[in-house]
């Protein structure tokens, strides 16, 4: 089965490109396309989409307000946002609207390939490098985390211990302090307190 896509973007050139590039990828399909959000959210209403490409300047509201949107409407489809902007603020507030993902609009046809594979499989995807005068480093993509993943990174993040997730999650405290490591590992971090910094720079907390 292909994956559905809807791009959404005010700029012919931007959205042929787009739409001429998936088209000639296997297993992907472009269901639909719109230049503001108010065709975008007439389109998801009545087509199923699994990924949309959302351009962070539309002419009625911004991407950042349609991604939290579509996330509170259709909560099935992924977002992807697309953009001439790599400032931190717009992406982080793009993922925490919901964003599964973050592409600049020079990106090369393998990184939006990837974006969508890691995207479609419930994973982050960001090709965006941020100033890198940072003590705790960004990696070039977000690691692919699971959805379990995502909640103890969140309740680490509120200053939970593992025994208090594992009672707010219903699982083992041998199952928190295994994803513990694993979001240790993934984010190539060696403590607690540097995977809290770096997810919070990625927007993700």
């Amino acid at each position: 089965m292909s994956v559905k896509i809807l791009i959404v973007d005010d700029h012919p050139l931007v959205l042929e490109g787009l739409k001429s590039l998936l088209s000639e990828s296997e297993g992907l399909s472009v269901v639909g396309t719109a230049t503001n959000a108010i065709d975008a959210i007439a389109f998801l209403k009545a087509n199923e989409v699994d990924i949309a490409f959302l351009d962070i300047n539309l002419p009625d509201i911004s991407g950042i307000e349609l991604c939290k949107k579509v996330k509170d409407q259709f909560p099935e489809v992924k977002t992807l946002a697309l953009s001439t902007f790599s400032e931190r603020a717009y992406v982080s507030r793009m993922i925490q609207n919901g964003a599964s993902g973050y592409l600049i609009k020079s990106s090369s046809k393998e990184e939006i390939l990837e974006a969508i594979q890691q995207v479609q499989a419930g994973g982050y995807f960001m090709n965006v490098n941020f100033d890198q005068a940072a003590a705790t480093p960004t990696p070039k993509t977000i690691p692919f985390l699971t959805r379990r993943e995502k909640e103890v990174l969140i309740l680490i993040a509120e200053g939970l211990t593992n025994p208090q997730i594992a009672d707010k999650l219903f699982v083992s405290v041998t199952t928190v302090n295994s994803h513990r490591q694993n979001l240790l590992m993934k984010f190539e971090v060696s403590n607690t307190a540097s995977l809290i910094k770096l997810a919070a720079g990625l927007g993700l907390i």
